[in-house]
């Protein structure tokens, strides 16, 4: 017998008052209407809206907010004036303490979907003072309606510039430096990147910036091995730094040329040149000192970072016989961390130039129990496996995507006493715990804001041999 077609009780470009039930993993508010879902970009829990239906599909619906007729105790006029069209921190109309207790439910939630272990998660740490906390800027450059450079950042799922102005989550610093590029650009008219023919020069400016040790970097992404402008963009970047009052204390340590032709979204080519400077930039994280190059990963919020490794390192309970392996270890600065209360530590990254810094980090701290090996995690492990003691901790600290099978069935056969498991993405971390519960019981789970007023959220999970 031919089932029936469910009724869709809600029509596009229609209007319907709605009661938010719950906000969802984006931080974007839920309603039901008969049973059917309905996501709302900026409705909070327990708010009475009116909306527009902008989308509708078979499963749920897309509204908007036209009215908001009963408001959320925690809801907050936002500080920012775009960050509704940038999504850069889409959470700024939320107090902050509820945003941590959002983050923290949004982790339980993807927990009771998924682990057979009952586990707690713990109350999410957030940060003293949630702005200004990023220490590297991505801008894009474009020419704007009136045929005059911008540089900025994307409005959300386009790319179209909104020009900057008082970022709250960006260095102050890395403003002032890209405003100063594009006041130099305009100067000398220098050309713009045009996405559409491949034409014009510069494409994006990438700070990066020493958070403790006041060293800046400035990365110059352009479309051809060289401008002829090079030696007035370095001259006219020196002199900012010497007359620009908020730039006192600051040093502009290197300018780096990044050379990419390729008609791509990926922002940075392979070839680095520098113009000035040494082409690194250093950091302190707690009592060590970080080498850091154009290409290579540093987490981009060093105070909450702090407070991450700390707590990573409480969970694995080390006693310093232990041997430990640190997988995704990027600058070496997690395993530089641990080593001290290791008997050795063996760190594997992929990206060869953070192995180099990785290597150079360890001299520079005088760290003699750490090696670091350059190759990917899923071939690197197992050849590890084979010409090494076993293993009695193993870190892990993946990208977005988690670990791969074959990892997990490395980490599986080798069954160190504990796994330390470092996310920036709660639902493939869940997806990966899930598949370790075979051996593993997970002991606790640690949400960090190392990203306030954005729906992301940092983990480290911790998981015991059975």
């Amino acid at each position: 017998m031919e089932q029936k077609k469910a009724v869709i009780p809600v029509k596009k470009n229609e209007e319907y008052v709605v009661n938010i039930i719950d906000n969802g993993f984006e931080g974007e508010g839920i309603a039901k209407i008969e049973g059917y879902t309905i996501f709302i970009a900026g409705a909070m829990k327990g708010e009475k809206c009116k909306i527009l239906i902008v989308k509708v599909t078979a499963s749920h619906a897309f509204g908007k907010i036209i009215e908001i007729l009963e408001k959320a105790n925690a809801r907050k006029e936002s500080d920012c004036s775009t960050y509704k069209r940038c999504g850069g921190c889409s959470l700024r109309h939320i107090e902050y303490n509820a945003t941590l207790e959002m983050k923290q439910k949004m982790v339980q939630n993807l927990v009771n979907k998924t682990l057979e272990c009952a586990v707690e998660v713990e109350p999410t740490i957030g940060m003293e003072n949630p702005v200004h906390y990023r220490n590297k800027a991505q801008y894009p450059l474009g020419i704007n309606k009136e045929n005059d450079p911008v540089v900025g950042i994307y409005a959300q799922r386009t790319h179209t510039i909104i020009p900057m102005e008082n970022c709250l989550i960006q260095n102050e610093i890395s403003e002032i430096i890209a405003k100063s590029v594009l006041k130099i650009i305009k100067e000398n008219k220098i050309s713009i990147y045009n996405e559409k023919n491949q034409n014009g020069i510069m494409r994006h400016i990438i700070i990066k910036i020493g958070i403790k040790t006041k060293q800046v970097m400035c990365i110059l992404v352009v479309n051809g091995n060289q401008f002829p402008q090079e030696k007035k963009m370095v001259e006219g970047l020196l002199q900012e730094f010497q007359k620009n009052e908020k730039l006192q204390g600051w040093e502009l340590k290197t300018i780096v040329k990044n050379i990419n032709t390729k008609n791509t979204n990926v922002i940075l080519g392979n070839i680095n040149v520098v113009l000035y400077g040494e082409g690194c930039i250093y950091d302190k994280l707690g009592e060590y000192t970080f080498k850091i190059s154009p290409m290579s990963f540093y987490q981009t919020n060093p105070i909450q970072t702090e407070v991450l490794y700390k707590k990573a390192i409480e969970f694995a309970g080390l006693n310093g016989t232990e041997i430990v392996l640190d997988l995704y270890c990027g600058i070496g600065t997690i395993g530089i961390f641990i080593a001290k209360t290791a008997k050795k530590v063996y760190g594997i990254e992929i990206i060869e130039d953070a192995i180099k810094d990785a290597k150079e980090n360890a001299k520079l701290n005088r760290i003699e129990n750490i090696e670091f090996l350059c190759g990917d995690v899923e071939v690197a492990l197992g050849e590890l496996i084979e010409k090494s003691e076993k293993a009695d901790v193993i870190f892990v600290d993946p990208p977005r995507r988690g670990l791969d099978i074959t990892t997990l069935n490395n980490i599986l056969a080798i069954e160190p006493i504990k796994v330390v498991y470092i996310s920036c993405n709660p639902a493939t971390m869940v997806r990966d715990l899930k598949l370790l519960e075979e051996k593993y019981e997970v002991a606790k789970i640690q949400p960090v804001d190392m990203f306030p007023y954005t729906t992301h959220v940092e983990c480290v999970a911790v998981l015991q041999l059975k």
